[in-house]
């Protein structure tokens, strides 16, 4: 048993590419996100960029990136390009905050919030229409969302809890964005992240 012990952990300390099964929900979880913008991080005109697993991290870099970090002992590597998420221990793909720069700058839906509520939402809290300053028109219920401030700047992402036609007759205290990541998770979970 140790022999297997010790194969097993050198497995998972191995930058690998991604498997079929891994690569579609990372895709499938970005798209709700970027939607048709997806094929900007794939085909991209500066080169060759690549999606890599590493200690059930899912890194994306360039091709250089790939090759001077083989140059590492795996033990010692840490991370190589961007971590855009994690995979559980039930194996679903989970986006993190370190790829708030990717998301917001290929997202296809925006919400921005007022200043209160933009540290309840750096806080770790949902929207709620109170805080809301404007909303991306057409942007459906259950769509993945970026969320800016009112100097628009990423401050996090969120799932939309209505439609921009709901929220518009929504209260006040009514639930706009669902919380999934933000910028306070730098502090907050500052050991996780990598």
């Amino acid at each position: 048993t140790g022999r297997w012990a010790a194969c097993g952990s050198r497995a998972l300390h191995r930058m690998r590419p991604l498997t079929d099964d891994e690569a579609r929900q990372v895709f499938e979880k970005l798209k709700k996100y970027v939607g048709a913008n997806l094929r900007q991080l794939v085909d991209r005109p500066d080169g060759v960029h690549l999606f890599r697993l590493h200690k059930e991290r899912v890194f994306y870099m360039s091709e250089r990136i790939l090759k001077h970090s083989g140059h590492i002992p795996k033990k010692n590597l840490i991370c190589a390009g961007v971590c855009l998420g994690k995979f559980t221990h039930t194996r679903k793909f989970r986006l993190t905050v370190t790829a708030l720069d990717y998301l917001a700058s290929l997202a296809q839906y925006r919400v921005w919030v007022k200043p209160a509520g933009e540290q309840h939402f750096v806080y770790g809290n949902h929207i709620v229409k109170a805080h809301l300053r404007r909303i991306t028109e057409g942007a459906p219920k259950n769509a993945g969302v970026v969320v800016l401030n009112e100097q628009d700047v990423p401050i996090g992402f969120g799932v939309t809890a209505r439609s921009t036609e709901e929220c518009q007759g929504a209260g006040a205290e009514a639930l706009v964005v669902y919380h999934q990541a933000d910028v306070g998770e730098y502090l907050r979970e500052e050991a996780d992240l990598l």
